[in-house]
């Protein structure tokens, strides 16, 4: 069996090496992350991707779902690489509190729906990632603190099995399948479609404060602060950023479900610190959720590396906050806890975290030697860190060859792997992070 004959079952673009248009069409968001795939097939709906599971599985070649290739690890070597991108439909119903989107549907997309109605979904800092492969990973949600991970909130799931074939899981028809797809990856079905709830959101503030560099230190024990008294509905971020040919800054990032008023008192210790050199807060539509943290949204090459913290002590606070991070672009510590440390009832893998903050390292990786110096640096900041960091890492944050075994404790992905080998004995399908991998 070729791949040319994929092209007779998909009714989307089928693209094999050598094609024009292939190599843009396989790569990751992460540019600096190779993707040597057998083929690419844009699917056109989800009977395009039930075509494309049940020919993998007669040619023996291992499928990998992107809708728009965030999260890529380097492990999809080989195999059919499946765009659900065309799958971006999105759905509300305000009255049930619910949004039913399609696997390629955008973040963005879903909040410029919801917010008109008052509500939100439970949204990262981007609005081009896709819905789905954030909530496959858990999804850590500005909001999370008051609503726990996305994952959780998923009331069912269309997908295509192992087998080629589609089907509705919720809690009630498939309860094993249903739980591992909340949170650990999409390693045991291929979506097509997520239904999940959506919250009260009236009224939403923030915006960023940013300060020159030397004011890292200040900056950072007032966050401290912050964090040790702030309510679940409030979230804050601090970051330092160092750009090639600018001054070192540093800044917090804050998402408030609450109105200015109260948003303004809960930061007040923030404002009396001097030389404020940018401050954007205020109402904020539900749309422009994603305008909070001014991720990029075009594709580039970076290096990641992400560390949970079980506490912050005064040796860690000098490393967050006084260390060098060049040859880094920055340093963001993330203030976890409330809903995301609790024990839920029918949650899925992700949870509970109960260490109160997440640092994520991050920096350039155009060329290898630019890689492994930011690498090499983030890995010095981890070590210097020492005994605070707790060594697991968020399934929707692991990083280029790291392994869903830092993820989960040894219980949950004992459960994950029995239920890959029941769903998926011969391997078809391949996860950004694979339990068996």
């Amino acid at each position: 069996m070729t791949h040319t004959e994929l092209r007779a079952v998909a009714e989307g673009r089928v693209l094999l090496p050598g094609d024009d248009g292939f190599e843009q069409a396989s790569r990751p968001w992460n540019l600096s992350v190779e993707q040597r795939v057998a083929a690419v097939v844009e699917a056109a709906g989800a009977a395009d991707v039930a075509a494309t599971v049940a020919y993998a599985r007669r040619a023996g070649i291992a499928v990998a779902a992107q809708p728009s290739g965030h999260g890529a690890s380097g492990a999809a070597d080989g195999v059919i690489l499946l765009r659900t991108g065309a799958l971006d439909e999105v759905g509300v119903d305000p009255e049930a509190r619910t949004a039913r989107v399609g696997a390629g549907a955008k973040w963005g997309k879903v909040l410029a729906a919801a917010g008109p109605h008052g509500l939100t979904g439970l949204a990262g800092s981007s609005p081009v990632v896709s819905v789905t492969g954030y909530t496959l990973g858990g999804g850590l949600s500005w909001f999370g603190r008051r609503h726990g991970f996305a994952a959780d909130s998923v009331r069912a799931f269309d997908v295509v099995t192992a087998d080629g074939e589609q089907a509705r899981v919720t809690a009630d028809s498939d309860p094993d399948l249903f739980w591992a797809l909340r949170g650990g990856g999409g390693d045991f079905a291929l979506v097509t479609a997520v239904e999940f709830d959506l919250y009260p959101a009236p009224a939403l503030y923030g915006g960023r404060m940013m300060w020159q560099g030397h004011r890292a230190r200040e900056v950072f024990d007032a966050f401290l602060e912050l964090t040790a008294e702030a309510p679940d509905e409030l979230t804050a971020w601090f970051g330092r950023v160092r750009l090639p040919q600018a001054p070192p800054m540093v800044g917090i990032d804050v998402a408030f479900l609450g109105d200015e008023a109260e948003g303004r008192a809960l930061l007040a210790r923030l404002g009396r610190i001097g030389d404020l050199a940018v401050d954007n807060r205020g109402q904020v539509a539900v749309a422009d959720l994603g305008d909070i943290a001014g991720d990029p949204t075009d594709p580039s090459p970076g290096r990641g590396r992400t560390e949970l913290l079980t506490a912050v002590d005064e040796a860690t606070a000098k490393v967050l906050a006084e260390e060098l991070i060049e040859p880094m672009f920055g340093l963001q510590v993330r203030h976890l806890g409330g809903a995301l440390a609790a024990e839920r009832p029918g949650a899925g893998p992700s949870g509970p975290v109960t260490e109160p903050y997440l640092v994520y390292m991050f920096g350039p990786a155009a060329e290898p030697g630019q890689a492994a110096a930011v690498g090499a640096r983030q890995a010095a900041l981890a070590e210097e860190l020492g005994g605070v960091v707790s060594g697991r890492k968020p399934y929707t944050m692991l990083g280029v060859g790291e392994r869903a075994e830092q993820a989960f404790p040894a219980a949950t992905l004992d459960r994950l792997r029995e239920i890959k080998r029941a769903r998926d004995p011969y391997g078809v399908l391949r996860a950004n992070y694979p339990v068996l991998g």
